[in-house]
C-alpha cells in the first residue's frame, strides 16, 4: 500500500496513487510505472495560483520481520558516517552545545527527521538488507529537493520525505521521482544508475599526492618543492600532485597568495607539469573566514539569516573560529568566483581543483528554491566554470554530485589516530576519524565508476607524525586500493624504506580490480569480494579492536586478510 500527503498553505491534501487529485488552487499527479524489475513513483504539483509548500511525504507499507537484517543509511554529505545499522541503534545526533558550531555539517538542523528507537533515516538512497537481497529506495530527482528515506520498523513503513518546506510555487513542479526495487545488490544499483541518465565519466583510476595529512596548512614553496623532487627521485608514476589548504592568505581571498609561495602559483604548477604530473589545487569556493578581506569589504556577499546576521556554517580554529557562506545568488559573487576559476585554471594552469565544504552553499532555502535545488545549481555552476578540467568534490551531499564531478570524497577525513575521541564525544557524524572514514568507504562502494570515481581519502605509510599502527596503516591502504579510484598519500616519500616503497606500489597492482560485492558480516567486520587478473578473491576487513575468526581463519584486530575465493 502506497499513500502520499502534500501540505501546502494551511491545507493537508491526501493524494491517491495513479489518480489526479484536483483542488481549487492546485492539482497533483501521482503515478506508478511498474516493470518486471522495479516500481517508479512520480509526483508532480501543478498550481493554479501561487501556493507555499510545507511538506511532502510518501508512505509505503513494508513488512520488516526477522528477514530484515539491517538498514543502510546514507549520510547527508560526503563526510557523514554511512553504514548499515541495526534497528536497535540510532545514528549519532550532535550534542546540543555543539550545534551552533557544527550543526550545518550534517542533518542536525532538519526538523522532520524522527530520531527514535526503531526508526533509521537515509539521504538520497537507502535499503533494507535481507538475507540474499536488498529492498531499495532511491531518489531520481535530487535536483528538486533533498530526499530523506525513513525506515520505520515500529509501524512497518518506509516513509519518504522531500525537503520542500517554505517553497513558493507559481508553476508546475516535479516534486518526486522515486525508484523502489528489490533484488540482488548489483542488479539494483545498476538499474538505479542507468535510470539517472548521467553523462559518461571522463576520468578513471588515478593516483597522487596531497599536502594536507602531513603538513596541513603549514605549507610553503620549499615544502612542495622537496616533495615533488622526492617523487621524481623515487620514480613513482603518480598522476596528480595536489596542493591543499594553506597556500592562500585567508579563506575566501583566493587571489591572494601567502608570502611562503614567493614564486607564485603559476611557477608552482609549471614545476609540477615539468615533473610529469597534473597539478591540483584546493579551494573552498562557497565559504569565507571572518578575518578575510572579502568578509570585511563585501558584507553584501555574505549569506544571512532572517535576523540579518551572517550565518556561521562551521568552525575551524585554523581559520579564526566560525566561518561563513557566500550568497550564491548574488551576481557579484558569481562574477568573483568566475574570475577566481579563470585565474586558477587558465592563468595558473592547474589541471584539477579539489572543491571543499560545498554543503555551505545550501544551508538555508530560499522562498523559490529548496536546499536541494540550490545545491544542484551550485554544482552545475562549478562544472561550467571548470569545463573539461577535473573536479574533486568534498563536503557535498552526494546526490547533488552525481554526474557533476569527476572524483568525489565518499567518507570522512581520516585521523592520524584510529579515532578522534573528542569529536566522538561531540557525537559528530562528520568527524575526522579513521574508523568512520573506513566504515563509510566500505558502505558507499557501489558509487565507484558509476556516478563519479570514489575518493576514499589518503593512506599513510610514513613512520612519523601519526599514531597509527603498522596493521592499521595497511588496512587503510588495502581498503582504499580496493574500493577507491583516486588514491592519494601525503607522505614525504623521500624517507620511504624499500619495504614502504613495496607497499606503496601495491596501489598500482589494484588498478584493474573488479569489485563484485562488499558484505557486512557484523560488528565492524566486512568481506570485499573481487576479482583481479582473472582470480576471484576475498579480503576480510576487521575494523574492531578484537581478533575475528572467519572460515577457521583468524584476522587480527584492525587487520585485513586476502584469500583466494576457493579457500573460503
Amino acid at each position: 500500500m502506497i499513500t502520499a500527503q502534500l501540505k501546502y498553505d494551511q491545507k493537508i491534501l491526501n493524494v491517491q496513487l495513479n489518480k489526479s487529485t484536483i483542488e481549487d488552487d492546485l492539482f497533483v499527479s501521482f503515478t506508478e510505472e511498474k516493470t518486471a524489475l522495479y516500481s517508479r513513483l512520480k509526483l508532480d504539483i501543478h498550481p493554479k495560483k501561487d501556493v507555499v509548500i510545507q511538506g511532502l511525504e510518501v508512505r509505503i507499507k513494508c513488512e520488516m520481520a526477522s528477514s530484515v537484517k539491517t538498514a543502510f543509511c546514507n549520510g547527508f554529505q560526503s563526510w557523514s558516517e554511512s553504514r548499515q545499522f541495526s534497528f536497535a541503534e540510532q545514528p549519532d545526533n550532535l550534542r546540543g552545545f555543539m550545534k551552533p558550531l557544527m550543526g550545518f555539517y550534517g542533518d542536525y538542523h532538519f526538523d522532520f527527521i524522527p530520531r527514535t528507537k526503531g526508526t533509521l533515516h537515509s539521504w538520497t538512497y537507502g535499503f533494507l538488507q535481507l538475507q540474499n537481497a536488498i529492498n531499495f529506495v532511491g531518489s531520481l530527482s535530487e535536483s528538486t529537493g533533498f530526499t530523506c528515506i525513513i525506515f520505520d520498523k515500529n509501524n512497518g513503513e518506509i516513509i519518504i520525505k522531500k525537503d520542500l518546506k517554505g517553497l513558493e510555487l507559481k508553476h508546475s513542479f516535479p516534486a518526486l521521482d522515486l525508484l523502489i526495487m528489490q533484488g540482488e545488490n548489483s542488479v539494483v544499483f545498476d538499474t538505479y544508475f542507468k535510470l539517472q541518465n548521467l553523462p559518461k565519466l571522463n576520468q578513471k583510476y588515478a593516483t597522487g599526492w596531497t599536502s594536507w595529512y602531513n603538513y596541513y596548512n603549514k605549507i610553503s614553496q620549499e615544502i612542495i618543492d622537496i616533495n615533488l623532487a622526492a617523487f621524481k627521485a623515487k620514480n613513482l608514476p603518480i598522476d596528480i600532485f595536489q596542493i591543499d589548504d594553506g597556500w592562500q592568505t585567508k579563506i575566501g581571498d583566493w587571489l591572494s597568495v601567502k608570502p611562503t609561495f614567493p614564486k607564485g602559483m603559476k611557477v608552482l604548477s609549471d614545476s609540477i607539469h615539468a615533473a610529469g604530473f597534473k597539478a591540483g589545487l584546493w579551494l573552498a569556493p562557497f565559504i569565507v573566514e571572518r578575518n578575510s578581506d572579502l568578509f570585511k569589504q563585501k558584507p553584501s556577499w555574505i549569506l544571512r539569516g532572517s535576523n540579518g546576521k551572517p550565518i556561521a556554517v562551521g568552525y575551524s580554529p585554523s581559520w579564526g573560529g566560525k566561518f561563513f557562506a557566500l550568497d550564491f545568488y548574488n551576481e557579484e559573487v558569481r562574477e568573483y568566483l568566475t574570475g577566481v576559476f579563470h585565474t586558477v585554471l587558465d592563468k595558473w594552469q592547474f589541471d584539477m581543483v579539489k572543491l571543499d565544504f560545498l554543503y555551505a552553499v545550501c544551508v538555508v532555502p530560499r522562498p523559490n528554491k529548496t536546499r536541494g535545488q540550490i545545491m544542484h545549481e551550485a554544482m552545475a555552476f562549478l562544472r561550467q566554470l571548470v569545463g573539461k578540467k577535473v573536479i574533486l568534490a568534498c563536503g557535498v551531499p552526494l546526490g547533488s554530485a552525481f554526474g557533476q564531478v569527476d572524483y568525489c570524497r565518499i567518507g570522512a577525513d581520516i585521523h592520524l589516530k584510529w579515532e578522534h575521541k573528542l569529536l566522538k564525544f561531540f557525537r559528530n557524524r562528520e568527524r575526522v576519524s579513521t574508523i568512520v572514514a573506513l566504515r563509510t568507504v566500505l558502505n558507499r562502494w557501489e558509487l565507484n565508476d558509476s556516478v563519479f570515481q570514489n575518493d576514499p581519502d589518503v593512506f599513510i605509510l610514513r613512520k612519523e607524525n601519526h599514531g597509527l599502527s603498522d596493521t592499521q596503516k595497511r588496512t587503510i591502504l588495502t581498503i582504499n586500493a580496493l574500493l577507491g579510484n583516486l588514491l592519494f598519500c601525503s607522505d614525504f616519500v623521500g624517507d620511504y624504506t624499500e619495504g614502504d616503497l613495496a607497499d606503496y606500489k601495491m596501489i598500482f597492482d589494484f588498478k584493474d580490480k573488479i569489485v563484485q560485492k562488499v558484505e557486512y558480516l557484523g560488528d565492524d567486520f566486512y568481506g570485499i569480494f573481487y576479482s583481479l587478473n582473472g582470480e576471484n578473491k576475498v579480503c576480510y576487513c576487521n575494523l574492531n579492536n578484537q581478533k575475528r575468526t572467519q572460515n577457521k581463519v583468524e584476522i587480527e584486530a584492525f587487520g585485513t586478510l586476502v584469500l583466494n575465493k576457493k579457500m573460503v
